[in-house]
């Protein structure tokens, strides 16, 4: 009957098929929010989260991010290499 509204309501409104990825970020988001880090800004805690998912998922690899970091500060300095 309401041909844009249902359209809508399917887009808006759609229910998650399982709740294993929401649960599985909270578990995450309490490991690293300990007793020792309760003093974390909400924006440092949340690029913690966003760093832990990258390289967890492969899309941040802190062996080519330390390389390039070495590459880029020699550059940048002159110096001699390690």
């Amino acid at each position: 009957q309401y041909p844009t509204l249902s359209r809508m309501a399917r887009d808006y409104l759609a229910i998650q098929g399982s709740a294993v990825a929401s649960e599985r970020t909270f578990s995450s988001a309490g490991i690293t929010g300990t007793d020792q880090r309760n003093r974390l800004l909400p924006e440092t805690f949340e690029a913690l989260q966003i760093l832990k998912s990258g390289y967890k998922n492969g899309f941040i690899s802190a062996e080519t991010d330390t390389a390039n970091s070495i590459k880029f500060w020699q550059a940048e300095e002159d110096l001699e290499p390690l």
